[in-house]
């Protein structure tokens, strides 16, 4: 089962694709680079955009990494966020992985982010993992 999870989050950090495989279609780890200003502005917003009380926003650890997929550069961001949730606390650090497309002007797309759950946490920990940017304790092994 675990190794089945880990499979879909490795697909789904590709993308589908009609079209034959590339050489290179099992690589799923991106090459670590810094964070610079621009960069944390772009993830931070981003991530901002999709929580109750944006403000309050606390980002821990970030990690990031480019690759070039379909002849497309992306960078992949994992990180951790405490946000306050509908009841006004904080609810804690959720794991986050994004994509930014600079060949697309810099757009983001949110990819995955906990939900309070532990599921929710080694699921978006497993995807971030796999492209080669450990966020989080992978726990024990089983």
């Amino acid at each position: 089962m675990r190794k089945t999870v880990q499979l879909l989050l490795a697909a789904s950090l590709c993308g589908c694709v009609a079209a034959a495989p590339q050489p290179d279609a099992g690589g799923q780890r991106v090459d670590s680079i810094p964070i610079p200003l621009a960069l944390e502005e772009i993830i931070t917003t981003g991530i901002r955009q999709r929580l109750h009380d944006p403000a309050f926003a606390k980002f821990g650890t970030m990690l990031a990494g480019e690759r070039a997929l379909n002849g497309h550069q992306e960078i992949v961001v994992c990180g951790t966020v405490n946000a306050r949730n509908a009841s006004g606390a904080y609810g804690g650090d959720e794991p986050f992985i994004a994509k930014i497309f600079p060949d697309a002007g810099s757009s983001f797309e949110l990819v995955a982010m906990g939900d309070g759950s532990p599921n929710g946490r080694l699921v978006v920990g497993a995807a971030c993992r796999t492209a080669g940017l450990p966020i989080l304790d992978p726990g024990p092994k089983t």
